[in-house]
């Protein structure tokens, strides 16, 4: 405030070169001075200095304000687990989150429950490790692991170097024998390079495993597998496990360079990939539920991120009909520096106060924990407080708890302000009060190319109000609308062909996601007259 105030009395007349030129003096007519001008100089000062007053509080409140968004994010920390030797990913039984199973690198995996630590598979005969980024991957415990004992590996073999292998093993007690280990689909050849390996394993929303893979290494996807739709490489791929013998791995998206970690919001069945860029730009993707990515290209190496990439793919010529999925989230590669993301998880455990329902990241050569809110990526983005060496991944236990993986060696639980209980199968997510989405049309027959009009009304509707909506044709997203006050929402969609819509509406700290009933809407031939 001295500040202004300083500078309002100061310049006017100090800069002047006779008395009162100023704001509060008399002027000067003829060498006498003229009153009335002073007294409409006086109103003038008095009206400029409300109008600073009112300004400094507007000005000193929205530095309160921003003040207090900035502090009022409560910073993340963590407690150790464990120490373990080259942990490279962490996940829980489904049943039984206090029961966690810590992978290591080199081919073992050790259960952690109730402080205690021990062995629970060896496979390293099996694995190659560790030229470059090669090794044991990640590990998915099927759902139903409580009563069939099965898990299913990603890691990278020895008989021929480098070729990825999903595989199941079957536990026998309290542990998974190595004899029990086979192959759940063909291996896929990655001979050339060791990095660029992908390596997530996760079960989806639809009960299905999901693997990803990196494009095959080198530089600027050298071997032109990333935009290959006949190659299993630089891809998402989608596999239904069976009981007996090898199953088809189906191309689900592609366009992808590595990446390393992927999840799925257990909420909302979002899908979320940490793609680790070349150069330019490393990115988050978003795969909103329920397509999930069916089909999507993520654009590797046509683009790097949302900027051309080198594009000597031979399929950039021709890009895909519906473009290309560009992140939601992406930040520069240092040319100095090094750089490569961590992807993470939407966080679900209520106990880590306002970062509830944040999308948490990192980076392997920063190791800093940050997040950002889906709906607001870029603005929101901040730092959690917390620094980990050497992070290597997150992990996610059937309860929420997240957890943070060191490949120095500890394994850590990221903690918040507030307490998280958990119980069990029956405390494994916060309960949601269950919703509704419904959906009708003006008319379900509209003249061809013509706009039909679709509403969409949510229930309950208290707390709902400026939420979102989003419209589907079949696995294709429309477009996304806010609730109004009624809780409702208007799409216009073009009408060309027969077409089946669906609403969605995501969950959110109080109320379930829901999917509405499927409205078909036919097309109908002009008349000439």
């Amino acid at each position: 405030m001295e500040t202004i105030s300083g500078s309002r009395s100061g310049p006017g007349r100090g800069r002047c070169c006779r008395p009162g030129a100023g704001f509060g003096g008399a002027s000067w007519s003829n060498g006498r001075p003229h009153y009335r001008r002073t007294r409409q100089a006086s109103r003038a000062v008095s009206y400029l200095e409300d109008v600073l007053r009112v300004l400094w509080k507007l000005v000193a409140g929205a530095i309160l304000s921003l003040t207090i968004t900035v502090g009022s994010a409560q910073a993340l920390t963590t407690q150790r687990v464990g120490n373990f030797q080259q942990p490279i990913y962490v996940t829980s039984a489904p049943a039984n989150p206090d029961r966690l199973f810590v992978v290591e690198r080199e081919g073992t995996i050790v259960v952690v429950e109730n402080g205690e630590v021990r062995p629970f598979a060896d496979i390293r005969s099996a694995v190659s490790c560790c030229t470059s980024e090669r090794g044991l991957q990640s590990i998915a415990l099927a759902p139903d692991f409580a009563t069939s004992g099965r898990l299913f590996l990603f890691y990278t073999g020895e008989k021929e170097p480098g070729e990825i292998h999903v595989a199941e093993m079957v536990t026998s007690g309290a542990t998974a024998p190595t004899g029990s280990l086979r192959d759940v689909i063909a291996p896929i050849p990655h001979s050339e390079n060791a990095n660029h390996n992908g390596g997530q394993l996760q079960f989806g929303p639809d009960g299905a495993l999901y693997a990803s893979t990196g494009d095959g290494g080198g530089g600027n996807d050298e071997l032109h597998n990333s935009q290959d739709p006949t190659s299993q490489l630089g891809k998402i791929l989608r596999i239904v496990p069976s009981p007996t013998g090898l199953t088809d791995a189906a191309v689900w998206s592609l366009g992808l360079r590595n990446p390393f970690r992927f999840s799925f919001d257990r909420q909302t069945g979002d899908l979320w990939i940490g793609d680790v860029g070349q150069d330019k730009r490393e990115e988050v993707d978003l795969a909103a539920a329920p397509g999930i990515g069916q089909n999507a290209n993520f654009g590797w190496n046509c683009f790097e991120g949302s900027l051309p990439g080198p594009a000597t793919d031979s399929e950039c010529a021709s890009p895909p009909a519906s473009g290309y999925v560009l992140p939601v989230f992406e930040y520069d590669n240092p040319a100095d520096g090094c750089a490569a993301i961590i992807g993470g998880y939407v966080a679900r455990d209520a106990g880590l106060g306002d970062t509830y329902g944040r999308y948490l990241y990192g980076d392997n050569c920063v190791g800093d924990v940050r997040s950002f809110s889906p709906a607001a990526p870029f603005a929101t983005d901040r730092y959690e407080g917390i620094h980990v060496n050497g992070l290597d991944s997150f992990g996610e236990d059937s309860c929420g708890r997240l957890y943070a993986v060191s490949a120095t060696g500890p394994l850590y639980r990221l903690l918040g302000p507030g307490t998280t209980t958990c119980s069990g199968e029956a405390e494994k997510t916060v309960t949601l009060a269950p919703s509704h989405v419904g959906v009708r049309a003006a008319t379900r027959k509209v003249k061809r190319n013509r706009r039909a009009l679709i509403s969409a009304w949510v229930s309950p509707c208290n707390g709902r109000r400026g939420g979102q909506v989003t419209l589907w044709r079949g696995r294709r997203n429309l477009g996304t609308r806010r609730i109004d006050q009624v809780c409702s929402a208007r799409f216009r969609p073009r009408i060309g062909r027969r077409s089946s819509f669906r609403v969605t509406v995501k969950a959110d700290q109080t109320f379930a996601g829901a999917i509405s009933r499927r409205l078909t809407i036919r097309p109908v031939r002009h008349h000439r007259r």
